[in-house]
């Protein structure tokens, strides 16, 4: 933002934690130097829902410049739709057991450990447990050629008010579920506070999505380069379900799978996710946590 409008950030007083030039700053800057910024509010006074930095270009638009953030996702996912043959699939997964077992702990779990336990931590255990069975979804296409990774970073999304962000669990499968869990507060509580470093946000092999967490039943998500896979957890929900011969009210989650259909195939991929599907049903009061 200061290089498209020829700001020198040394003139620039941060408001941010500690100090920090944020875009709000430079923006302010351009309009008391009667830049691009304090012409675009002067052509006309800016809708209520249009964010900062928003300028009107007509009666009926308004013309919204991306901040850095906006601009590199927007970067790397259209790198990714024009470089990775994307391939999706979806599986159903009774989870009626995972549901009492956090129910029946969660608090306990929040007084010992100070964090919360979602099912987040379980999802990332049955993904990178599964993983170890079928690991050409921890491995990217490079140079004509399949690079399997022999260690399993959990890029983790998280969602923030001006973009999103996924900082990454480091060997992910040495951890216990609660060791996942103290792991991932952790990461979602810097990430929230823009407390980052660069080093948290580089190698993740694969991305593990809770976009349940909005309501969301169905996700086609997009495979962040170079990885091979990205799979989403949606949201649970209660309804009816065929139990045997008979039918009863079960929680019911899906699992949504993209991947990179030069890596590996449908079959490779269905029995990936059986084995998900195994793991996330197969949680119980015998389930370890540390």
């Amino acid at each position: 933002l200061a290089a498209e409008y020829g700001i020198d950030l040394r003139q620039v007083k941060g408001t941010g934690a500690g100090g920090r030039v944020t875009k709000r700053d430079v923006l302010a800057y351009a309009a008391k130097q009667g830049g691009v910024a304090a012409v675009h509010r002067a052509a006309a006074p800016a809708p209520a829902f249009a964010p900062a930095g928003a300028a009107p270009a007509g009666a009926d638009e308004v013309i919204i410049p991306p901040d850095p953030m906006r601009r590199a996702i927007a970067q790397r996912m259209a790198q990714s739709k024009q470089t990775i043959p994307h391939a999706w699939t979806m599986i159903e997964v009774d989870v009626t057991r995972l549901v009492a077992l956090r129910e029946g702990m969660k608090e306990e779990f929040r007084r010992r450990e100070g964090v919360d336990l979602t099912y987040v931590p379980y999802f990332i255990k049955a993904v990178v447990e599964s993983l170890k069975e079928f690991p050409h979804l921890n491995a990217s296409w490079q140079d004509d050629r399949i690079v399997v990774k022999k260690r399993i970073h959990v890029g983790v999304a998280v969602g923030l008010e001006d973009g999103l962000v996924v900082p990454v669990l480091r060997d992910a499968d040495r951890l216990s579920i609660a060791g996942i869990a103290r792991a991932l507060a952790d990461l979602v509580n810097r990430a929230r506070a823009g407390k980052l470093t660069l080093e948290d946000v580089q190698g993740a092999t694969i991305t593990v999505n809770n976009t349940g967490a909005f309501g969301s039943v169905a996700s086609y998500p997009i495979i962040s380069p170079p990885q091979a896979a990205i799979i989403t957890m949606e949201a649970i929900v209660r309804r009816p379900a065929v139990i045997g011969d008979a039918i009863g009210i079960r929680s019911m989650m899906n699992v949504c799978l993209s991947f990179d259909h030069r890596v590996t195939d449908g079959l490779y991929v269905g029995r990936f996710l059986q084995s998900v599907r195994r793991r996330l049903e197969g949680f119980g009061p015998d389930t370890a946590l540390y």
